[in-house]
């Protein structure tokens, strides 16, 4: 079995390194104790031998713990694995995605059960980063799906979170989808730029390949069984030049879609979605009409509001030379506001790009013109 798995007959000189045993089965989730110091790299595929059945089941390292653990999930049934069994790294990038059928159900395994109406209403857990609070919250103790385009940023996003949430109280699992291009350079990169691959205080993250393609409104919103979705999108970032690239019209949050949140924020995102909808691509005769109605400066507010969400990140610093803000959930709802009443109307269109606070733009602004 060690043979058809290699397709070799002759043993790697590393082969006894990447042997693994698994410590614990459950469903599709295993978690295997390797060498620490030859531990598979994230995103890897495995091998686990079951000599019982005559049979290899293949398994992709999702997260990586200390002490040599890592967890792995199954495209295949895992019926019969058992602790104590052989797990052998292949040494290469897993080539099949997990299904968004399969998602929801993984999501629930690994992270635990999420809350339901019967527990403790779930609360807002603040980020400071606008577009997120704003648009697409998170919940406490929750889970979030990050579902990026290739060159859209995943990983970016990702450590931001951790940055900006390891340190508190309350839980947080983050499941990234992270496109086939980007997996082929992660395992080279994972360490050079310190990327997390667990736990890190209190947020949990894990790593799947994401089938190909742009996914449609309702393949987003097949991604069942987690509290919010954050779409990263390359025309954010390529077209409109705006990191991080939230597409706040494609995301989505249980917070909002249940309308659990104080009528102030639902009232605000409500009119942020609508502006930004006059600039979706396929909304030109939307455009038009307000065009002839007189409303070309509720299309300049959406811009400014477009704009307004490019933010400054900390772990984007050595990048950008620009230091990282936070701007808390209170603050946010108050200058989107602003703006759609037509707070900013006096200022131009680049000043709201990567600003912090209203506050910022002008002085952004001032400076400009000065």
């Amino acid at each position: 079995m060690v043979k058809d798995t290699l397709g070799s007959h002759q043993l790697p000189d590393d082969f006894a390194a990447r042997i693994g045993r698994i410590v614990r089965a459950r469903e599709r989730v295993i978690e295997a104790r390797f060498d620490p110091a030859a531990m598979p790299a994230m995103l890897t595929e495995l091998t686990v031998s079951d000599e019982a059945q005559q049979r290899a089941v293949p398994v992709q390292v999702v997260q990586r713990r200390p002490d040599g653990l890592v967890r792995a999930v199954a495209t295949a049934p895992t019926e019969g694995l058992t602790p104590g069994m052989s797990v052998l790294s292949s040494g290469h990038p897993v080539r099949t995605p997990v299904s968004r059928d399969g998602f929801g159900r993984l999501v629930e395994v690994l992270a635990g059960r999420r809350p339901s109406a019967a527990d403790e209403p779930p609360r807002l857990l603040e980020t400071g980063i606008k577009v997120i609070d704003v648009m697409c919250p998170l919940v406490a103790g929750g889970t979030v799906a990050m579902a990026g385009e290739y060159a859209a940023g995943t990983m970016v996003q990702v450590e931001e979170l951790v940055r900006r949430l390891s340190p508190g109280v309350d839980r947080l699992s983050i499941f990234a989808l992270v496109p086939g291009p980007v997996v082929m350079s992660l395992e080279e990169s994972w360490q050079k730029e310190g990327f997390s691959d667990g736990t890190v205080g209190a947020v949990e993250s894990f790593f799947f390949l994401r089938e190909e393609g742009p996914w449609s409104d309702e393949q987003l919103a097949a991604l069942t069984g987690v509290d919010t979705v954050i779409r990263l999108s390359t025309v954010q970032s390529r077209t409109h030049r705006i990191y991080p690239p939230v597409d706040p019209l494609t995301s989505r949050s249980r917070l909002l879609d249940e309308r659990r949140l104080e009528p102030e924020h639902l009232e605000v995102a409500g009119g942020v979605r609508r502006a930004l909808a006059l600039l979706a691509d396929g909304a030109e005769g939307a455009a038009d009409r307000a065009r002839d109605a007189g409303d070309e400066r509720l299309r300049a507010r959406a811009r400014k509001l477009r704009l307004f969400f490019a933010q400054p990140y900390f772990s984007a610093e050595p990048y950008t030379n620009l230091p990282g803000v936070t701007v808390p959930l209170a603050v946010a709802l108050r200058d989107c506001r602003a703006i759609l009443d037509g707070a900013g109307d006096d200022l131009p269109e680049e000043a709201f790009a990567f600003t912090g606070t209203l506050e910022d733009v002008r002085r952004k602004a001032g400076s400009t013109r000065a």
